[in-house]
């Protein structure tokens, strides 16, 4: 690309406007390249799942997501806001909820309770960015330290895990094809391969599905590209469908969904201290985290009330700022209005669904160990000492409470009936005992690591 070349061993552009339209345009693909495969793999998962999370749906409320994001930082950081994978645990959870009125509920019905979750999760951001505003960041991120959040993330991988190997289960050998390619371009890729090896894992193991004929395109049969429910272009579903996509309220679906923003949270704040190192600029001060955090945590809200998946800024498309060294958000909200457009696409939606399980088994083998690996870097790089009793039980309890709580914690409130998941238990039990055990020396910014909680977006 002309672009990256010209900018290579020359200071960052801080303006694209200088390279040209065009140069502009190819940019902002790159950024959607980048962020492309992360994104869409969500709506996926949580389909194998069981619960109709629509594709279009996901990308139309990343690229709104990113825009409104921009909007609320004053047009200054560079970041792309994509599909959260942290909150893949609490789909899978609320899909196998067989209490109370979720005996007999639809899967579509469970995914609106879900996306409710995630609308009071994304509130959840802006309650912190009012308390950070109010007090400082350095105070409230006291409560919040490696030792919960890092075992949290952990936790996440691990209970996704059975999901990864029934999926490959279908097909072993096209699993291990997309693994190889993940693999491989992971460790010996190079420029633009190395930033986005899931979506070429995604889309290698297409190709040779392709090949062996493993590929169904009955879905396509006798229907038109201009009309119907895979025309080339359409409206969104929840335009569609409102009724039938606008979120939902439950106490245990809230209680299912929104802990999980404890771990999101972290993993902004250390998206955001990261970009700031990229491109050379204190986000953290200027436009300030509370914005940042209200950005994310709107746009995380709205995507639930209509009906998507939870957003969060995404570590491929920093990756692409250190490789492009073009740091003009501009170039961010460009590959923002691409995502949109290809949300108008039912026919591309359709395509993405014919994706065999093999390939999506094959991808969350990587995906969901590297969630894990990650909440243990997390652990690594902020120092946190295991030969502190303190810091032992804390990361045993949440571990233990996490995997222990196979079918979650059912109780009633009055008539209401009441379901925690594990995850949600670990959570609530972290921060509990980090706040009333003695000895939380953690603070934020104490050292240059120590800011970076780790980022579910990035491979």
């Amino acid at each position: 690309m002309n672009a990256k070349t010209s900018t290579i061993g020359s200071a960052p552009i801080k303006d694209a406007r200088v390279l040209g339209k065009p140069k502009m345009l190819i940019l902002g693909l790159q950024h959607m390249f980048a962020m492309f495969g992360a994104t869409v793999l969500v709506p996926i998962l949580v389909q194998s799942y069981g619960l109709p999370l629509n594709t279009q749906t996901t990308l139309f409320f990343a690229g709104f997501g990113t825009l409104f994001f921009h909007f609320c930082t004053k047009l200054k950081v560079p970041a792309f806001l994509g599909s959260s994978f942290a909150f893949l645990g609490g789909f899978s959870a609320m899909a196998e909820l067989s209490s109370g009125m979720y005996a007999t509920m639809e899967p579509s019905e469970k995914l609106q309770y879900a996306c409710g979750g995630i609308v009071i999760a994304g509130l959840l951001y802006v309650v912190l960015a009012a308390i950070i505003k109010a007090v400082g960041v350095h105070r409230v991120m006291h409560f919040l330290p490696p030792v919960v959040t890092g075992p949290i993330i952990i936790l996440i991988g691990l209970n996704l895990a059975p999901s990864a190997v029934s999926n490959a289960s279908s097909c072993w050998w096209l699993a291990l094809v997309s693994m190889a390619i993940i693999i491989v371009a992971n460790i010996w890729g190079r420029g633009m391969i190395k930033i986005i090896p899931i979506l070429l894992g995604v889309v290698g193991g297409y190709v040779v599905a392709l090949c062996a004929g493993m590929v169904d395109f009955s879905g396509f049969a006798g229907s038109s590209l201009l009309t119907g429910e895979n025309a080339v272009l359409g409206l969104q579903p929840f335009l569609n469908n409102f009724s039938g996509s606008v979120a939902k309220f439950d106490l245990t679906a809230i209680l299912v969904m929104a802990p999980i923003a404890v771990a999101s949270m972290m993993e902004h704040i250390g998206d955001v201290s990261a970009i700031s190192a990229t491109v050379g600029e204190n986000f953290i001060e200027d436009p300030g985290l509370h914005r940042t955090l209200i950005g994310d945590g709107v746009a995380t809200a709205l995507a639930g009330l209509f009906g998507g998946p939870a957003n969060t800024t995404y570590g491929e498309n920093t990756g692409v700022l250190v490789l492009s060294r073009v740091h003009d958000p501009r170039v961010v909200r460009l590959a923002a209005i691409y995502a949109i457009i290809l949300s108008f696409s039912p026919a591309f939606a359709h395509l993405v669904n014919t994706i065999p399980s093999a390939i999506i088994g094959g991808v969350s083998f990587i995906l969901y160990g590297m969630i894990s690996a990650i909440g243990v870097r997390n652990v690594v790089e902020n120092h946190v000492d295991f030969t502190n009793s303190r810091n032992l039980i804390i990361a045993a309890v949440i571990l233990v409470c996490g995997l222990g709580f196979t079918d979650g914690l059912t109780f009633q409130i009055g008539a209401a009936s009441i379901t925690l998941t594990s995850l949600a238990i670990a959570a609530i039990a972290g921060i509990v005992l980090n706040a009333i055990l003695p000895g939380n020396d953690f603070y934020l910014g104490k050292s240059a690591s120590g800011d970076d909680a780790g980022s579910l977006g990035k491979y």
